[in-house]
This record gives structure tokens, sequence and C-alpha cells, in this order.
């Protein structure tokens, strides 16, 4: 099979290039994608994505390697293998980041990848359900709206916030150059009452055109190459071994996992490494699989008394009833992200603007590593660090595609990251016994409630914490030597390859990271169709 492009990857980035490389009836495309069709009704109802992080069949399965930053743990480090990927089973917060995200990567050396550069493609994407402005867009194929309900303790972690100094800001999303401490509802991906995942907001209205061929539950080996031009990839389907040839370019959009192993298995990474797993050299770029970033979340729960929260909603008549509203209405807690509130705090003293993430939630959770709702009524705060300085690794363990990466984010490997996760804790504390949210606390639970020197709250990080999803920066975009891709997203010393997805990001974006992705995937997809263009 032949097409103009061949994009791996049917996630967040690659329904965005199928959809808008197929708008040229011109010009064909063939995606692929290792999971199967988004048919579990789990992936459309908003809250469904508290039963898909551990899904036997949505998900790869991964665990991350054993670490000392985490005492020894091996924790689970969920990503989707589904049309949509990893948007069809997030948590649906669609939060930009700061503006000086972006210019940092302008500065690194990236040109066209500043926040006046990237703003565009954001709007572009968008299809906002308030009116078009300076910020947001509409008309785009990502529906994106405001938190739908505003519980009780919601608004009163906003009112503690503000107590506490924050600037309340009415849209997140819009945030000034500098701007300070802050809180405020987020926004989320969704359509109605529906999740707006990559697979529905781009890929199902392309799946009608007789130019793009999507092919599911497909393996990819490799990229196979002419000398040092990408000609096409192997990938198997039931057993079966087959090809797929690009007369004009490759793009790996597999994710911030998948890409940088794609690109190992086929030759492309540190010599060093591949030698010692097995891999054939085919071209030496050191930066493959390096620089790999995540963002480290930790959470403190209260006891709560004198406000509803989701645990008494989420079971028994409570639960039958917010069943009821979700049909009837499309409102109530099966439309809930995984946080309606967030704040951007500073807690370390050299940081220039916010550095500290804190994500609220009516609910409070049992005891362990799944998010199972505890049966008392409480709150969550979670935070994290922004702008972690710690760098893990993804490497491939042996030539075989089906054996699973070596995954390691190096969570608190450096010093300025453990002092911003202890006071992104000390900092939930305050907002927690703020007056707005103080009448309702009746304890801490008993995980964290006595930890109080840095010390026993370091280890408490190092014992309870893990990913909140946000892997990105393993292919990263650079002029040097350990970049993988640069400005355009094309692999350093080949043709016909790029890498679109969050394994470029130069360095990981403040807050969630989903909306960022989608935006790096609408201007690669600009980039591509301009180079064709320039071509012809």
């Amino acid at each position: 099979m032949q097409a103009d492009y061949v994009i791996v990857g049917a996630g967040s980035a690659g329904c965005v290039l199928a959809n808008r490389l197929t708008e040229d009836p011109a010009t064909r495309v063939i995606l692929i994608e290792a999971g199967g069709r988004d048919l579990n009704p789990l992936i459309h109802i908003p809250a469904g994505y508290i039963k898909l992080l551990d899904h036997p069949t949505l998900t790869w399965g991964y665990k991350a390697e054993p670490d000392e930053g985490i005492n020894g743990r091996s924790i689970n480090y969920p990503r989707g293998k589904v049309l949509g990927g990893s948007s069809s089973i997030n948590g649906m917060i669609y939060v930009r980041g700061q503006p000086e995200d972006f210019d940092h990567w302008s500065q690194l050396g990236n040109r066209g990848w500043s926040w006046d550069d990237v703003l565009p493609y954001f709007k572009k994407a968008e299809n906002w359900e308030g009116q078009a402005d300076g910020v947001h867009g509409k008309g785009g194929p990502l529906y994106t709206s405001r938190t739908a309900d505003m519980p009780l303790l919601c608004q009163a972690a906003i009112e503690a916030g503000q107590q506490l100094g924050l600037a309340y800001r009415a849209d997140v999303n819009d945030l000034p150059a500098g701007f300070g401490d802050h809180i405020g509802w987020v926004q989320q991906t969704r359509g109605g009452r529906f999740r707006a995942s990559a697979a529905r907001s781009y890929l199902r209205p392309a799946m009608t055109r007789p130019n793009l061929q999507v092919i599911t539950k497909a393996m990819v080996h490799r990229v196979l190459f002419d000398g040092t031009r990408a000609t096409g990839v192997e990938f198997s389907r039931g057993g079966v071994i087959d090809r797929a040839d690009a007369s004009g370019e490759v793009i790996l959009s597999a994710g911030a996992i998948g890409s940088p192993h794609i690109l190992q298995l086929s030759g492309v990474g540190d010599p060093d490494h591949l030698e010692r797993v097995g891999i054939p050299l085919h071209h030496a770029l050191k930066g493959v699989g390096k620089n790999f970033q995540d963002h480290f979340l930790a959470r403190l729960s209260c006891d709560v008394e004198g406000a509803p929260s989701l645990n008494q909603k989420s079971r028994g008549l409570g639960l039958v009833q917010e069943v009821l509203r979700y049909v009837l209405t499309g409102k109530g807690i099966l439309t809930y992200a995984a946080s309606l509130v967030a704040a951007s705090v500073k807690v370390l003293e050299e940081s220039a603007t916010p550095d500290v993430q804190v994500v609220f939630a009516n609910a409070s959770y049992a005891p362990g590593a799944t998010r199972v709702l505890d049966h008392v009524p409480g709150m969550t705060a979670g935070m994290w660090q922004m702008r972690p300085l710690s760098r893990g690794y993804v490497e491939a363990r042996s030539p075989r595609p089906e054996d699973q990466p070596a995954i390691n984010p190096r969570y608190l490997a450096d010093e300025r990251d453990r002092r911003a996760a202890i006071g992104g804790l000390r900092f939930i504390r305050r907002l927690f016994a703020a007056p707005a949210l103080a009448r309702y606390v009746v304890r801490e639970t008993p995980a964290s409630a006595d930890l109080q020197t840095d010390d026993e709250l370091l280890e408490y990080l190092r014992e309870t914490g893990s990913t909140v999803f946000h892997a990105t920066c393993s292919c990263r975009m650079g002029p040097d030597s350990m970049s993988v891709v640069d400005d355009q997203l094309r692999v350093h010393g080949l043709q016909g390859l790029r890498v679109i997805d969050a394994s470029v990001m130069p360095a990981v974006t403040s807050t969630n990271t989903n909306a960022p992705t989608i935006m790096i995937a609408e201007k690669g997809a600009a980039m591509v169709r301009a180079a064709a263009r320039a071509t012809a």
C-alpha cells in the first residue's frame, strides 16, 4: 500500500494531521494505529476516564522503571492505545500554559515557536463554546468549554485562594505575560455531554474522505529507509507483516513513548544504547529518548462535612440521580473533568513566574495506586512542579517491537524539584486552612496529617507521588547536538521523516499538555503542507 504520507499513531497529534493533510483531496494519507476503534462508551462519557486509566485493552499497560526518586517503586504509566490515543482516556483538562513556556522554546533556538507564533494554531484548533476573541477560536474541530457545574466545595476553593492573595482569573487560558499567582475554573475538551477526543473532533469527520486510509490494531516495527530518506514503515497486523510506502513523508506521531521507541527500533538513536540492546545502527542521533520530562503529581486530602462531595454522589441513590441528570440535561458529575479548579502559584523565591500548579477536586480517594473514591466525604488538591529540571529517558530494551521500552522520568532527581514539590504541599495546606475551606474541613487524611518537616514531606512525596500523564520532550526540538528534530519538526540528518507530537517539546509546558500537543500538530500540518507546495 502506498500514500503521500504515512502517519504512525492516531492519538492527539496523529488525528489532527490526518484531518488537515486530507483536506486536500489530491493528498493520500495512511494512518496506522496500534489500538482499535473508540467504541467503548466510557470513552465518550466525560467522567468515564476514571475507569480507563488502567484499562487492559485501551492502554498500553506501561510501567515505569523502579527509581530511587520514588523509593524504588514501579508506577503505572498509562498511555492510550485506541483511536484518539491518550485524548480518549485523559481527564479532559484544556489549559494551554503560560506564554513564557513558548517564548522559552523560541529562545532555545526554535524559530516560529514563541507565544505570538503558536497562539493562532491554538485558536485554529478550537471550537470554543463562547464567542471568538483574541484568545479563543470558533469553528475549529476541537470543542472546548467552560466547567458546566460549580460545586460548593470548588467555589469555596476559589474563595480560599483569593483569601490567600491569588487573583481570580475568569479565563485561565487568557494570561498576560508575567502574570502572577492566580486561580480559576479549568476548561475542558468537551462538546455538550460528550468528550471531545482527537478522534471525535478531527478523525471522525475525515474518515469519510476517500483519500484517507485508517489501519487499526497494527503494530509498527520500524521506519524503512533508502539511504538517509524514509520511504515507509513496516508493521504487523494479525500476525502478518506488511508495509506502507510514503512517496512524500513518514510522520511519527506515536507520542513521547512511542516515537522515540520506533526511531530506536529503526536504528536511529544513541549508538552506545543501540549496540547494547542489539539494534543495528542506521543513523546516529544521541538525543533520541533523552530529555524525557513529566510532571510529578502528589495529593493531599481532607475529610469534609457540611458540603456535598463526589464521594456521596457517585454511589447508591446519589449516582442514580446523577445518571438521570446527565441523560436528561447533559450536566452533573458525569461531565466532570479530572479537576474543576486550578491555581498557579510561586513557591520558590528564584522563580520569575508561578512554578507550581495546584488542581482541586471535590472528592477524596481511597489509599492505593488506583483512583477509587473513598467512602467518606472529602476533597483533594494535587500539585506538580511546572518546570521540572529532572530529566529521564525512554529506551528500547530489545529489537522486538512488542517489548515495552524502559521508561523513567527520574522524578525528584533535581534538588529544586524537591523544594518546589515540598512547597506545593505546604501551599495546599494553606489553601485548606483558609476560612472559605476550613469551615468544611474535619481533618487531613491520616496518610499525611502528622507530617510536618521537609524531610517527612519529601518522604511522603517519594512514597505516594505519581505521573500526571504529561509525558513529553523525548525527541526534543532544537538546533544542538542532543536535539532530535529541527524547528520544522524534521529529524536531523534524515529526509522525508518528521516527528509531530508531544515528544518534540524542548521543555514541558507549565500546565496540562494535551492542548499544546494539538497545537503542535496543527502547526506541524501547516509545515508539511507548505513544504509540499514548495516542491510542487
